[in-house]
């Protein structure tokens, strides 16, 4: 099956968004089964709980194993709600469909393998449940667009992708950096793959979960999954991250739905004066950049000329902090002066570079 010919019916049943809930982990039946009576069936669809989970030292808590199979499945008989876990090999993917488990997803950490990709696609070969692809540590799209493509050429047409951020040795408020252009290119790319936020791991703290979620409906995605415990702060995996039920329904109460458009004439004329105005001011970048790089140039030149190394380690650190400082004076974010920072010093660098080897 080719992964453009996926239909998003599995996600067009849901009147109102996706949201798929429940532990990191499951501990023990009483604890799953609380979180399960708390969580409320008018906003949750889906209960979610980790049975294994993939850590990354040795001899922490790395799930239940396949005995808490039992006790979601006990959840969907009692509650009647479809249920989620998490697959990270074959030996999983095959125990999950033994158990009727409704949602599989794959995590980031195998995501990021293709061998493991290929061995769970092919243990859900022709499957009808519903399999969602976390996107990998790295930013790679194309990795996280071939997970999907192997799990559509082994027949599985209910697919869906969790948007749960990147890795970054940057500095940021969040655990995993958003890096929301991947995701929205991913969107472009595959507008019928229907996106799921993770506000939870992309936050890494329960104080910035609605911020993140709000966020997500911004960009239209077609829901969230959150990590929801009876007591948080005794979790035994990620406790930092996960709210009570209770706050959950609070968050998801106040969250603001965006619609696609608006046809109104007024919305329509200021909508296109204001792209109007913002490729003007592309057009002003560009031409400031391609002004600055023919400087990088006659530097290179310089350098050439009288034997200088390109990077020097003192000038740039300097104008970063200059640039930062002064850049958030007039209102930018720093991680995004900081990665703009980055590529434009990058560019000039390489420039350089090239005059050196000519």
């Amino acid at each position: 099956m080719n992964i453009q010919d996926i239909k998003q019916d599995w996600i067009d049943q849901f009147e109102k968004p996706l949201i798929i809930a429940g532990p990191c982990s499951a501990e023990s039946e009483k604890q799953v089964m609380e979180i399960a009576e708390r969580l409320d069936k008018d906003y949750v669809q889906v209960y979610r709980a980790g049975i294994w989970k993939p850590r990354t030292k040795p001899g922490s808590f790395e799930g239940v194993g396949a005995i808490g199979l039992n006790w979601l499945k006990r959840v969907k008989d009692e509650f009647n709600m479809l249920t989620a876990t998490e697959v990270a090999n074959a030996s999983h993917a095959k125990l999950a469909l033994e158990f009727d488990v409704d949602y599989l997803w794959i995590g980031a950490r195998s995501t990021v393998n293709p061998f493991t990709m290929q061995e769970i696609a092919e243990a859900l070969r022709d499957t009808d449940k519903v399999v969602l692809v976390k996107n990998p540590v790295n930013p790679d799209l194309d990795l996280w667009i071939g997970g999907l493509e192997r799990l559509a050429a082994q027949g599985i047409k209910n697919l869906g992708v969790i948007h749960r951020g990147f890795s970054s040795h940057n500095k940021s408020k969040y655990r995993n950096n958003p890096q929301w252009q991947i995701a929205l290119e991913l969107k472009d790319r595959l507008p019928n793959i229907p996106i799921i936020g993770d506000p939870s791991h992309i936050a890494g703290r329960r104080d910035l979960i609605a911020e993140v979620a709000q966020q997500a409906f911004n960009l239209e995605y077609n829901g969230l999954m959150v990590e929801t415990h009876c007591n948080p702060d005794e979790a035994w995996s990620d406790a930092k991250q996960q709210i009570l039920p209770e706050t959950l329904k609070d968050i998801l109460v106040d969250i603001t739905l965006r619609k696609k458009n608006d046809s109104s004439d007024v919305f329509s004329t200021k909508l296109n004066r204001y792209r109007n105005e913002i490729d003007e001011l592309d057009n002003q970048l560009l031409g400031l950049l391609a002004s600055r790089m023919d400087v990088a140039k006659k530097i290179g030149n310089l350098k050439k000329e009288h034997n200088v190394a390109i990077y020097q380690p003192d000038r740039w650190n300097v104008l970063k902090k200059l640039a930062i400082r002064n850049g958030t004076r007039m209102g930018l974010s720093e991680e995004f002066l900081e990665h703009l920072l980055v590529s434009i010093h990058k560019e000039s660098v390489d420039l350089q570079n090239e005059i050196m080897d000519k």
